[in-house]
């Protein structure tokens, strides 16, 4: 423990206080309050950060000492006063629990109550943060043996008052050879942390990150030392050291790491004022500040902080698992091993573990780096390394350089984990997790914990990568062919799979320097080919996937998959139908390895429908586009054959075709236009306006619902309908709005409910939106107020200006407004105000919310069906639109062209 430190604590001082006034409560909160100040300003001044938490475990130690002297205690000491967990080691953060156990000699607690609960109503009147218990010897016992949490407790008590024999009576009789023998307590501590992992998605990466409790955190170091203690008896890992359990590069590592989570833990208690060890985005900036990170790099101060975060816990992770991993063949084996199966002259299999045959292997034959993985990948049965050949292949990670990545043995045999047929993913993370991926691609390592700070990316730029590779091989699972039936049925008709996984891994590769991502990662893709000899056409393919990685999506979210034009432009970009494969399966691994939120029933209808329609393009050929007139054609001739089935009258639909428009039949399949026609020609003419919901498909994970509404035109018909769809909580994804030669309007809208579910087939969810859109258009007078929903914690903190741009269609008489704003409740309503405030009509929409932003395309006319043409109207649009979608906390918005 540290030494007498007077400006922290000045006991005469402290005493004198206390000698004036009448109670004491004032004076312990005085020195309370002046020494956080002063370990506060130590913090923010670059102090040792061991030495702040142990300096304030010191302090406490004092005002406990003192507040328990206040009071008679029996003088024949059956009554001692122990600070036991993080505190009984002496480690105290500015709010963390102060853990005591006030025990006893005997289990007569009523002839100590009067001054325990004296000596603890003090400690919570004068503002400390006690977490108490009250035993004997006899039941710390009998609590130990029930719960691993008191046992672990117990092993890390020390006296604060009274005397010490009675806390080594209760020590001996909760010591290993009485109760929780080391390999029992081992097992149990192993379950209690997969059980705390499973908590936080068994991954080191959250947005939101529990610096004690996530994977990669204090605890996982924590129970490192907890196991050693109880089998070892260790203290710390310095001890380990001495002992020889932990070889002093780990250790090294391992305190430094440990010493960079106590700062985040440090800074993060200070700002919160409370015991909060959630790295919420409320303090990553200002966590990031206090730590000294600042803007460069082509990155912001808090993504450069959350990288070095994520590396720490990733890296804590990694040595947590080999420890525990060497503890377990220690303990559990007791260093009984069975024998061992030759798998060549390298490497052994024993008891399920992969072993070097002699420690000098990876330094003889450096290929042995990449050939253990290759070796776990064709073996799938193999449970992973044993401990101590991880050891010697972290050592030998210094042998991956140039010459090594030129070696045409290492090319090959990494190309040849991609083309085997299992455990691609599970080696890959391997690889990256023990520090060999990133040194063997050093554009890989640079992407390593690099975080974008937004709530569309859940994952950094590694993870989402080997995630992506992850989704790619669960195509092939029986099980998720229902969830994702197009890219099941295609992973397997690839040509060369393994040209999808390269792609895959480098896709995302040229993030975080700055420039256009796809760009940069083509060319290391390129170089990456050449330098594995890769065959002219795979290394075209995997460079074009890496380059147009993005277009599939952006094309089924953001344009008008209903013009022919569209469909031929990115049929053209595709050129094949193999390409077409690899690009749609890639597109759909790539969305649910983003975000799993990303990937709801529209988005999947969506890019289904572009790749079906660029394949139908494809085989028709690019020299024979459909023109619109052929389009419409088919579409008619379909939807008359089912309206004959239904025993419609094909002469009335027809008329009421002719006044519908050329534009209705290119935006709806001929199922819709059947549908729709039905039901139209059946409604009766009473004013009431005709709302048609349906799933837009059978498929269960694919398919929004569709709301068709048929009615009288009316100038603020979208501006009502939108805000009386935030009132009944759904969300728009699709908006195909027209209006008839006879001024009626045929709007569809693709929804999903507010939390992203489908409605399904839900009839009283049902009838309650269909009359609260009924209700709403009789009423238009009384329009909808905008429902004023607060906005979610985590969206206040991703404040950016709204971009608007507007520009008029070079092949349609319209005007497109493209807006990318932060997300809001009830945005979509706002703007359908604005509309109609400017007199404009709304001809499509293409809705997109990405996490905590949208990006929405209007293609809007002014009153009299025409493009916009007035730039001063423009420009007040522009500004409206941007006015009412900024937040007061927003930077200042620079507005986007305007171009005509």
């Amino acid at each position: 423990m540290p030494q007498v430190d007077s400006e922290l604590f000045d006991r005469g001082q402290f005493q004198a206080e206390l000698a004036l006034k009448a109670s004491p409560i004032a004076a312990f909160k005085k020195v309370i309050r002046r020494a956080q100040e002063v370990l506060d300003s130590r913090f923010r001044a670059g102090a040792d950060i061991r030495r702040l938490i142990e300096d304030r475990a010191w302090f406490v130690d004092q005002i406990l000492r003192d507040a328990w002297e206040r009071l008679d205690w029996d003088e024949h000491g059956e009554i001692a006063l122990l600070a036991v967990g993080g505190y009984g080691r002496g480690e105290l953060h500015p709010h963390s629990d102060i853990d005591l156990l006030i025990l006893l000699s005997s289990d007569d607690h009523e002839r100590f109550r009067d001054p325990i609960e004296r000596f603890l109503t003090l400690l919570w009147d004068i503002g400390l943060e006690v977490g108490q218990s009250v035993r004997s010897i006899a039941e710390c016992a009998e609590e130990a043996r029930a719960d691993l949490t008191v046992v672990t407790n117990l092993m890390e008590s020390r006296t604060i008052a009274g005397p010490e024999s009675l806390r080594q009576r209760m020590q001996s009789i909760t010591g290993t050879d009485q109760l929780w023998p080391s390999k029992q307590f081992f097992q149990a501590k192993r379950r209690e942390q997969r059980a705390r992992h499973a908590k936080y998605n068994d991954t080191e990466y959250n947005l939101e990150p529990n610096v004690k409790g996530s994977p990669g955190g204090l605890r996982d170091i924590q129970t490192i030392l907890w196991i050693a203690r109880r089998h070892f008896n260790t203290l710390t890992l310095q001890d380990m050291v001495q002992a020889g359990v932990l070889p002093e590069s780990e250790q090294s590592l391992l305190a430094k790491n440990q010493e960079f989570l106590w700062k985040v833990r440090y800074a993060l208690h200070m700002l919160a004022g409370r015991a909060e060890d959630r790295l919420l985005f409320d303090y990553q900036s200002k966590v990031a500040a206090l730590l000294g990170f600042e803007d460069g790099d082509n990155k912001r101060a808090i993504e450069r902080f959350m990288q070095k975060y994520y590396r720490v816990v990733m890296g804590v992770a990694e040595l947590s698992d080999l420890i525990t991993q060497h503890f377990g063949e220690v303990i559990l084996r007791d260093g009984e091993y069975g024998p061992a199966t030759p798998i060549n002259s390298r490497f052994q299999l024993r008891d399920g573990f992969m072993e070097v045959t002699h420690p000098s292997v990876f330094k003889r034959t450096p290929f042995a780096i990449l050939e253990v993985f290759v070796l776990m990948a064709h073996n799938p049965d193999i449970r992973g390394m044993r401990a101590d050949s991880i050891r010697l292949l972290r050592e030998h990670r210094h042998l991956i350089d140039d010459e090594f990545r030129r070696d045409i043995r290492n090319t090959s045999l990494f190309i040849e984990l991609f083309k085997s047929s299992q455990g691609i993913h599970r080696n890959l993370r391997r690889m990256n997790r023990y520090g060999i991926l990133g040194r063997y691609l050093p554009e890989f390592g640079h992407i390593v914990g690099q975080m974008q700070h937004d709530l569309f990316h859940i994952y950094t730029v590694d993870a989402h990568t080997l995630n992506l590779i992850k989704h790619l091989r669960k195509f092939k699972w029986p099980e998720l062919a229902e969830k994702f039936p197009l890219a099941a049925e295609l992973i397997d008709s690839l040509p060369k799979p393994e040209l999808i996984y390269l792609a895959g891994l480098y896709h995302d590769i040229g993030k975080g320097r700055g420039g256009d991502h796809s760009e940069l990662g083509a060319v290391d893709a390129e170089a990456f080919c050449a330098r594995h000899q890769l065959p002219s056409w795979d290394s075209k393919l995997i460079v074009w996937l890496v380059q147009n990685h993005l277009v599939m999506s952006t094309t089924a979210q953001r344009k008008d998959l209903s013009d022919p034009q569209v469909i031929f432009d990115f049929a053209r970009l595709v050129g094949d139908q193999t390409r077409l494969d690899y690009l749609y399966v890639l597109t759909v691994a790539d969305i649910n390895a983003t975000n799993p939120s990303l990937w709801n029933s529209w988005r999947a209808s969506l890019l289904r429908q572009l790749y079906t329609e660029t394949k139908r393009a494809l085989r028709r050929g690019l020299e024979n586009p459909l023109d619109r007139e052929e389009q419409i054609r088919l579409t008619q001739d379909a939807a008359l054959e089912i309206l004959e089935e239904h025993g419609v009258d094909t002469d009335r639909a027809e008329l009421l075709w002719s006044q519908l428009g050329d534009d209705y039949f290119l935006r709806h399949p001929a199922s819709d236009v059947a549908w729709h026609s039905e039901a139209i020609l059946r409604h009766p003419h009473d004013g009431e306006p005709l709302v048609l919901i349906k799933e837009t498909t059978q498929r269960e994970f694919e398919g929004g619902t569709q709301i068709f509404i048929y009615a009288p035109d009316q100038h603020d018909f979208f501006a009502v309908t939108v805000a009386a769809m935030a009132q009944l909580n759904l969300n728009i994804h699709d908006a195909r709005i027209l209006t008839s030669t006879s001024q009626f309007t045929l709007d569809t809208y693709i929804v999903l409910e507010g939390e992203g579910g489908s409605i399904g087939n839900n009839p009283t969810r049902i009838e309650q939106i269909r009359k609260g859109l009924i209700d709403a258009l009789k009423n238009p007078d009384e329009y909808p107020a905008i429902i004023q929903r607060r906005v979610p914690r985590q969206l206040k903190h991703f404040a950016f200006a709204p971009q608007l741009s507007i520009h008029n269609d070079a092949q349609r008489p319209v005007t497109i407004l493209e807006l990318t704003a932060p997300d809001r409740p009830g945005l979509l309503a706002r703007i359908g105000r604005i509309f109609l405030d400017f007199d404009l009509s709304l001809q499509n929409a293409k809705i997109a919310t990405l996490g905590e932003r949208v990006e929405d395309v209007f293609f809007v006319t002014d009153a009299e069906g025409q493009p916009l043409s007035d730039p001063e109207l423009c420009a007040r649009l522009q500004q409206a639109i941007v006015s009412q979608l900024s937040d007061a906390n927003s930077p200042q918005t620079e507005h986007k062209p305007i171009v005509f």
